[in-house]
């Protein structure tokens, strides 16, 4: 069954910086679009970043886009997101879904395009 493990989440004074991992397993990794989604308290999920299944090309939300890099590494079986300059309003709880292909025009990645068994997420807390 595909699995998703994510971590590297925790607590960070605003302008602090975090790596965020996931390890894949159950599936062929690297034929899969993998994408970063973010839930903060009382809200829904809101898409935050995306990495093609060979890692070419990179997509990010406009809330965190020159503050964030998406990576991956097909040996390890795993894809990145390293956050800085964190906000308060990054706050949330942090998962990885493996995806589809972005939209055409947006180039974004809905929540409709993201395979089920996302993990349990990671937890980033911004605050002073």
């Amino acid at each position: 069954e595909v699995q998703l493990v994510e971590s590297g989440g925790g607590m960070v004074q605003p302008g602090g910086s975090l790596r965020l991992s996931c390890a894949a397993f159950g599936f062929n990794f690297g034929n899969y679009d993998m994408s970063w989604v973010r839930q903060a308290p009382g809200k829904g999920p809101e898409w935050v970043s995306h990495v093609n299944y060979d890692g070419q090309n990179t997509y990010y939300a406009d809330s965190v886009k020159g503050r964030s890099t998406i990576s991956r590494d097909k040996d390890q079986k795993a894809v990145y997101l390293d956050m800085n300059s964190l906000r308060p309003e990054d706050t949330g709880v942090y998962y990885c879904a493996a995806a589809g292909p972005v939209t055409a025009v947006q180039n974004m990645c809905p929540v409709s395009r993201m395979f089920p068994n996302w993990g349990r997420g990671t937890q980033v807390t911004v605050s002073s």
